[in-house]
Parts: structure tokens; C-alpha cells; sequence
């Protein structure tokens, strides 16, 4: 497929390469509301001293999920982590980048503060300190026609919340998206593994991954997705297997949490999914069974449709992707159309069209 536009591409010589996604930020009026659905969810609480919240999988990273006590929810933005304290110094000396800091969250280190062009907050962090993993079950051995490693043995999975691994991926609405994917390879080296286009070839989203060079990484780390305001569409959590992805569903189902689409199988990055809303409509995905790329497999390009986004399971529903439009956000749509050179009316028509 050509494309007519300029697409988000690997930088020859980023300023740094990002490891791995090291957690997110949120603001939520109520702490102890977050913290019912989190743990219902499959995160466990590290730190809550009455404004700040830390929770974490059963790996070893210190925490993957910061709620703070603001009078309005809203997402705020995202720490990447980099290996060397001489990535943060040169983060540092971006424009509008803070010193390096001692950092006195759980973990340590150090980072640096930055906002994307999007106005997303970015935190590079390096040096925290691991923990030990927390137990958890193993994935559960499967029969098939070819294999059948369970013989006199039955499955059963507890009926508890299943536990969050880790923090897989975020996924952003942009107005400004050729300047934010920009920035993003270009700071931190993320790799487009797939990009979705419109008819006119003007990209929608880009699923990019991170630069670990031989080691595999998965498909995406962050996924971009043009719209006509910088937004939260959604973050990811790996879990073991399908039946925790399961399990999930029906505790989160008994426990009187919303719904938001699955469970299907994605078909760019090919996760096994499952989506909730929090409290306050942001949605969380558990997944498992996701793609990995080296840095040498090429970008992909796709045709964006509603039937590209999943290989089976129900359709995407329409509420989904529908975009909150209340005053606000009509001003912003309004705002970003005059003074953003990604979006225009036909654009904006076209996705609602497609995903509408």
C-alpha cells in the first residue's frame, strides 16, 4: 500500500532507547474507590499514604500504576524507563526538560520529567531497584489434538482476581500526531511495528514497539491513534493465560464492574483480550498471548477498519470508541481543528465513519 504521508519511522540515532513501559499516572478524586477496582482488576498495593497510591504486578518492577488525590480523574501521563544515568543527562537537556532528580517512590533512582508534544507528562526513570516477584500461579497446561500433556488431571483455576503480571501497553488519542509519534522515536526509539491508515493514506494508528535490539519485544509498548484531542483510550496488563483472562471476566462481571468489549483475539499483536471500565470510564485491558519482534522486523501497513481489530470474539461495540463530547471537549475539537496540521473535518468524518 503507498502512502501519501509521512508515517512514524525508526530514527537513525534517537536520543535514547526506552527499555520498557515502567508504570502510569493517574488523578482520581477517590483513592479508595480506584484502589477497589485495582485490586478487583489484579494489582496489588505497594504504598498509599492518603495522596498517592502505588500498585504492582507480580513481577519485579517496584510499582506500574500511580493514582493521585486530585479533585477532577484524569489521565496524566507515563514513565518509560532507560538504562543509564547518561540517558537521563541527555533527556535532561531537551527544551523544557527538568535537572535529574532522586526519585522517593518505591524503587528509587533517578529520573527526568518532560511533557510530549501532546502535553502528556514523561517521566524517563533509571536506576529503581527490583523487587522480588510475588507468587503466582503457572499457566495451565493445555491438551490439544497433537499434544496432551494432562492425563488423569482436571483444571481448575481459583475463582479470584487474576494476577496482573505486568504492565504490557498504553494506547493515546493525539490531535498533533505526526509531532508526537516524532518525538517519540526520536527520544526514546520506539519502532512502528504496524501502522493503520486511512483511505487518503493519512495515518490513524501507529503500534510501535521498543528498540531491544536481538531481544524479542513486545509488538507494541505504546500505540497512537489520531483524534481530535490528546486522550486516554486504554492501558494494558499481561496476565498468564486465557483462563485468567476468563476468570477475570466472571469476577469482574460478579463484583458489578463495567464492561467494555471481549474476549476476542486482536489481530496486530494478536493478544488475547478483555476490557474494563474504571469508576471514572477509563478502560483497562487484560491480555495474554501477545506477538514479539526483534529490531530488524519491518513496519507493516494496514488499511484501518472496524473488522481489522479483532480475529474472532463479538464486534467491537460502538461505545468503544465513541468520544465523550461534552463542553470541553467540543472546544477542544473545535480548537485543535483551526490550529493542528493533522486534523481536518474530512478526518475527523472518516474515523467517524469507520469506528462510529
Amino acid at each position: 500500500m503507498q502512502l501519501s504521508t509521512p508515517q512514524p519511522a525508526r530514527h537513525p540515532a534517537p536520543t535514547t532507547r526506552a527499555s520498557a513501559l515502567a508504570y502510569l499516572i493517574f488523578d482520581r478524586p477517590d483513592l479508595e474507590q480506584a484502589e477497589r477496582f485495582l485490586r478487583d482488576f489484579g494489582l496489588h498495593p505497594v504504598a498509599h499514604d492518603g495522596d498517592l497510591l502505588f500498585l504492582r504486578g507480580t513481577g519485579s518492577a517496584p510499582f506500574c500504576y500511580v493514582v493521585r488525590k486530585a479533585p477532577a480523574a484524569r489521565f496524566v501521563g507515563l514513565g518509560l524507563q532507560v538504562d543509564r544515568l547518561a540517558d537521563l543527562e541527555a533527556l535532561s537537556r531537551l527544551p523544557g526538560a527538568s535537572p535529574v532528580q532522586a526519585v522517593t517512590c518505591p524503587g528509587g533512582g533517578h529520573r527526568v520529567e518532560l511533557r510530549d508534544p501532546s502535553g502528556f507528562v514523561v517521566h524517563a526513570v533509571s536506576g529503581r531497584e527490583p523487587v522480588a516477584a510475588l507468587p503466582r500461579r503457572a499457566a495451565l497446561p493445555l491438551n490439544s489434538a497433537d499434544t496432551t500433556p494432562r492425563v488423569n488431571q482436571t483444571q481448575r483455576p481459583p475463582l479470584a482476581p487474576p494476577d496482573v503480571v505486568r504492565l504490557g501497553h498504553v494506547v493515546l488519542e493525539l490531535a498533533d500526531y505526526q509531532a508526537t509519534c516524532a518525538w517519540y522515536t526520536r527520544h526514546f526509539g520506539f519502532i512502528p511495528s504496524d501502522v493503520q491508515v486511512l483511505p487518503d493514506g493519512s495515518p490513524a494508528v501507529a503500534f510501535m514497539r521498543l528498540d531491544l535490539g536481538d531481544a524479542p519485544a513486545d509488538h507494541h509498548t505504546l500505540a497512537l491513534a489520531q483524534g481530535f484531542a490528546a486522550m486516554y483510550s486504554h492501558s494494558a496488563y499481561e496476565v498468564v493465560d486465557a483462563d485468567a483472562v476468563g476468570m477475570g471476566q466472571r469476577l469482574l462481571r460478579e463484583r458489578g464492574w463495567k464492561h467494555a468489549w471481549g474476549i476476542g483475539r486482536h489481530i496486530l499483536g494478536s493478544q488475547i483480550f478483555d476490557y474494563w471500565q474504571d469508576p471514572w470510564g477509563d478502560k483497562h485491558e487484560h491480555y495474554c498471548d501477545g506477538d514479539l519482534f526483534t529490531a530488524d522486523a519491518p513496519t507493516g501497513i494496514h488499511a484501518v477498519s472496524r473488522d481489522a481489530m479483532a480475529q474472532w470474539g463479538a464486534p467491537m461495540p460502538r461505545s468503544f470508541t465513541k468520544p465523550r463530547l461534552g463542553p470541553a471537549n467540543l472546544a477542544l475539537l473545535l480548537r485543535n481543528l483551526r490550529r493542528s496540521p493533522d486534523l481536518s473535518l474530512r478526518k475527523l468524518l472518516t474515523l467517524a465513519r469507520i469506528f462510529g
